[in-house]
C-alpha cells in the first residue's frame, strides 16, 4: 500500500512551520518531509514528530544561499569545504530526527563554469557525502529537477543522474525520482520507474501543469501509484505539490485515488 508523506514545505504553509506537523497528522499522514530543518533546533522538530507520532522520511543537505536564489552548491567548484561542512550539519540533524535518507540538490551551474567542471565537482562531492553518510547508516539521494522551474539546474534527467551515480562508484547513492519534474523533462514515467526501481530511493509527486495535487493535470496517478505497489516499491511517496484550493480541500484526491 502506498505510503504518503506530507511535504511540509508545500502543504499547510498557511500556518507556522512547527504547527504543520499537527495539521499533517490530523489529515491522516504518518510521514512528513521538507526541504530544510536548519532554521529550527533539532529538539523542536523532534518534539513535534514525537507528539504527533510522525516519521520524518527525508530532508535535504544544506543548499547554499536559498533566499538569494541558490539551489544547491554540489556542482560549484571552489565551495567543496562548505559542502562538506553542510554534510556534517545534515548528519547532526538526521541523528536527532531519526532520518535515514538525505537528498542532495546539485545546484545551478555558476556563470563561467563549464559543464565538465560542474560534473566533476558534483561527482566528487556526491562520493564524499555518500561515503560519509554510509558510516551513519544513512542513504544519500540525488534529484534531477526540471529546467523550466529552475533554469540552469545542472542535474536535469534520469539518465544523466544514473550515469553520475555510476561514476561515483558508491553503493550508497540513489535516485530521488520526482514524477512532476521528470514529466516536464522527459516523460516515459512508468517505463523509467520500472527500469530503475533498484536505484530509486524516494519518489515525489505533483501533477502537471501547475504542480498541483493529483487529478488537477495530465498525469495518470491512479495508474502510477498502483504500478508502484505492483512492482514492489516499498518506500515513501512525498506529496510535494501546491494545493490548488487550500491544503485541506485539496486532500480529496487521496480517497479518489483509492489510497
Amino acid at each position: 500500500m502506498t505510503k504518503l508523506a506530507a511535504n511540509l514545505t508545500m502543504l499547510f504553509n498557511e500556518v507556522d512551520f512547527l504547527d504543520r506537523f499537527g495539521h499533517a497528522a490530523r489529515a491522516g499522514f504518518r510521514g512528513v518531509e521538507f526541504l530544510f530543518p536548519y532554521a529550527h533546533r533539532a529538539e523542536e522538530i523532534a518534539d513535534r514528530l514525537d507528539a504527533w507520532r510522525l516519521k520524518l522520511v527525508l530532508h535535504n543537505l544544506p543548499a547554499g544561499d536559498w533566499a538569494g536564489g541558490e539551489r544547491g552548491i554540489a556542482c560549484h567548484p571552489g565551495r567543496e569545504t562548505e559542502f562538506q561542512d553542510g554534510v556534517g550539519k545534515a548528519i547532526d540533524y538526521a541523528r536527532a530526527l531519526g532520518v535515514k535518507q538525505l537528498n542532495c540538490l546539485a545546484g545551478i551551474v555558476p556563470q563561467g563554469v563549464t559543464p565538465g567542471e560542474a560534473r566533476s565537482t558534483l561527482v566528487s562531492n556526491l562520493k564524499f557525502a555518500a561515503d560519509r553518510l554510509k558510516r551513519e547508516d544513512i542513504r544519500l539521494l540525488v534529484e534531477p529537477i526540471n529546467t523550466f522551474d529552475i533554469p540552469g539546474f545542472f542535474l536535469r534527467g534520469t539518465r544523466q543522474a544514473l550515469d553520475i551515480i555510476g561514476e561515483t562508484g558508491s553503493d550508497n547513492l540513489f535516485l530521488q525520482y520526482d514524477i512532476y519534474h521528470m514529466q516536464r523533462m522527459e516523460g516515459e514515467l512508468a517505463a523509467t520507474i520500472k527500469a530503475n526501481l533498484r536505484l530509486i530511493g524516494h519518489v515525489q509527486l505533483a501533477d502537471n501543469p501547475g504542480r498541483g495535487e493529483p487529478g488537477t493535470g495530465e498525469i495518470n496517478y491512479r495508474y502510477l501509484l498502483g504500478m508502484l505497489d505492483e512492482i514492489g516499491y516499498t518506500g515513501w511517496v512525498g506529496c510535494e505539490y501546491k494545493p490548488q484550493a487550500g491544503t485541506g480541500q485539496g486532500l480529496g484526491w487521496i480517497a479518489e485515488h483509492g489510497l
